[in-house]
């Protein structure tokens, strides 16, 4: 199925069942949270490989993002609309255009996840790994549920927490196994402790 969407290019990234708080502030953009909010749609937020976040120039994004769902909203105390969304699905992109307020649309098709799979025994050190991510403030700021007997979950919040680099992050979210999306993690954390 191919949907028509909003893109927000981002040197960040989103991975689906993570949170991510944004600060609002181009008009372009408030734009789409209001379309958004009206329309009862999603955005999707694309890892930004060059150009400026600003829209202004080149920009260059990886062809998979993940649909941004808002699902809470304030006024920042410097006035500006800040905004919390949650990863859900991850869409691959095509026949994009940019309007002509510069907002980026584009065909999303909607990518399949494999079935998940429990952890075992040679995920425990994963798991370590993600229990003391999670005591760290900004994590515990995110509020992200309990893991549960889940790859998928442990895989998307992992590529999520860890100080891995944009393109590295990427590479996860294109990945279509948990358990080779897990292995890809292990083998990053084994050459970052080299």
């Amino acid at each position: 199925m191919t949907d028509r969407r909003a893109l927000f290019p981002l040197k960040s990234i989103l991975l689906p069942g993570c949170i991510m708080d944004l600060q609002i502030f181009e008009a372009r953009y408030l734009d789409m949270v209001s379309r958004c909010f009206k329309q009862g749609e999603a955005f999707l937020i694309m890892p930004l490989e060059s150009g400026p976040e600003s829209g202004q120039g080149d920009l260059r994004f990886a062809a998979i993002g993940c649909e941004a769902a808002i699902v809470d909203w304030q006024q920042r105390d410097n006035g500006l609309l800040g905004i919390r969304v949650e990863g859900r699905r991850r869409g691959r992109v095509s026949d994009v255009e940019v309007a002509p307020d510069g907002l980026v649309n584009a065909n999303v098709a909607w990518l399949e996840e494999q079935p998940d799979q429990v952890l075992n025994a040679e995920h425990e050190d994963l798991q370590a790994l993600h229990a003391a991510l999670l005591d760290h403030p900004i994590a515990e700021g995110l509020g992200l549920p309990p893991l549960a007997d889940s790859q998928q979950q442990l895989s998307y919040e992992l590529a999520f927490l860890l100080p891995f680099s944009l393109d590295q992050k990427s590479v996860l979210l294109a990945i279509e196994s948990p358990s080779a999306r897990l292995h890809q993690i292990s083998e990053w954390l084994e050459l970052m402790q080299a």
